[in-house]
């Protein structure tokens, strides 16, 4: 059974609910109207900013071919128009003064520790250097003060090594004076020195008063030889005469054997024979007995085929008996012979006489009496003199 009012209220319900679907589906239209709107400009804004970018770009490639054409229209430069040189002044010169100004003012501007580092870089160079100027040296047998030069009897040369077990000499050659052609040796402004000759029968006639005249001290004579082929012992031709004639004229003498002795019993004949005849004039004879050994120019002598320790024991024999006899040995040879024919460490107990024409001689161990010259000019002998100096005062001796 219905209520009174019922059947009006249930319809007034169903009319509202139609018009809330009915607007609701209105608004679901509008809003997809409006999406469609907004879709449909955006693609229409798209197409828009594309055109306007087609443009901007058709008007940049027109701009370009535009350039590209008056470019190539343009007149074509020449190498003369890339002068531009002109464009820059030309520096003058810098002046000495200002360079010395410029130095003198950086040198006063530079900082101490940089100068120092400086100094310091170029002192270690010069040390390098001086060591390499070493190193050189020690290489060199020229400068190394180990070697020494000699020229053999052929003529070549060769460096020989200097012995640290021998004694050098100790000369100062700037103590040497040279006056009328004979040395002297000045020390403190006193002659040290004395002035020899040495004489024999080739040597000619000598006239003993003048060459004391000369300044002459002492005379060497020659007494004997042994022949470098036949072997026999003989007496200088002249030596009684030259003695004699020295002893007058108050010069002192000493005597030289030139011996060929190819054995010791040789040698101690030939020093024999040298006492033997000095005998008569003991008491005057002050200089030395000396033993001077060998070869001979242009031919072959006795002695070729003795070995170096051969001629060594050869002369020590000589020497040793000389000296048994009551006189002063000594050897004699020039710088070839001494260095190579004979060893000097074995003959350390004798005097040497060295034969070296040179100004001053490079023979590097103590020597006594030096030859210097074989041509000199003396008077009292007629032709080339032989001169030399002695360091030793063997007359008071």
């Amino acid at each position: 059974m219905k209520l009174p009012g019922e059947e009006e209220a249930g319809g007034g319900v169903g009319s509202s609910l139609i018009y809330m679907v009915i607007g609701v589906s209105v608004f679901v239209l509008i809003v997809l109207f409006a999406v469609f709107r907004s879709n449909d400009n955006k693609r229409g804004g798209s197409e828009y900013l594309q055109q306007v970018q087609e443009q901007k770009e058709e008007e940049v490639k027109q701009e370009e071919m535009a350039a590209i054409e008056e470019a190539e229209a343009a007149p074509k430069l020449r190498a003369e128009d890339l002068d531009f040189w002109d464009m820059y002044p030309v520096e003058e010169e810098t002046k000495p003064e200002a360079d010395a100004a410029d130095a003198a003012e950086s040198v006063a501007t530079k900082n101490p520790y940089t100068e120092k580092a400086e100094r310091e870089k170029e002192e270690e160079r010069q040390r390098e250097e001086e060591r390499q100027r070493e190193q050189e040296a020690q290489n060199d047998p020229a400068t190394d003060g180990k070697h020494t030069l000699i020229t053999n009897r052929d003529g070549s040369e060769e460096w020989v090594l200097i012995s640290p077990y021998l004694t050098k000499n100790t000369f100062d050659f700037t103590k040497m004076e040279d006056k009328a052609g004979l040395k002297r040796y000045m020390e403190n402004g006193r002659k040290t020195s004395y002035v020899g000759v040495d004489i024999s029968k080739h040597t000619g006639k000598v006239y003993f008063p003048s060459l004391k005249a000369a300044g002459v001290d002492y005379v060497m004579i020659r007494l004997g030889s042994r022949g470098y082929s036949t072997g026999q012992i003989t007496l200088d031709e002249n030596f009684k005469e030259n003695i004699e004639g020295a002893i007058e004229a108050q010069l002192d003498v000493g005597v030289y054997f030139y011996s060929q002795a190819i054995s010791q019993d040789e040698a101690v004949q030939e020093a024999n024979f040298v006492a033997q005849n000095l005998e008569p004039y003991r008491a005057h004879v002050k200089y030395p007995v000396a033993f001077n050994m060998g070869f001979v120019s242009n031919d072959k002598s006795r002695i070729e085929g003795l070995s170096r320790e051969d001629k060594t024991a050869v002369t020590v024999s000589f020497l040793d008996a000389v000296r048994a006899s009551g006189y002063v040995p000594m050897v004699y040879g020039d710088k070839e012979w001494l260095l190579k024919e004979v060893d000097l460490t074995k003959l350390q107990d004798y005097d040497v006489w060295l034969s070296q024409e040179e100004e001053i001689p490079d023979y590097p161990y103590r020597y006594a009496m030096w030859q210097y010259n074989t041509d000199g000019v003396l008077n009292g002998i007629d032709g080339g003199a032989d001169l030399n100096i002695c360091f030793v005062n063997y007359s008071e001796r």
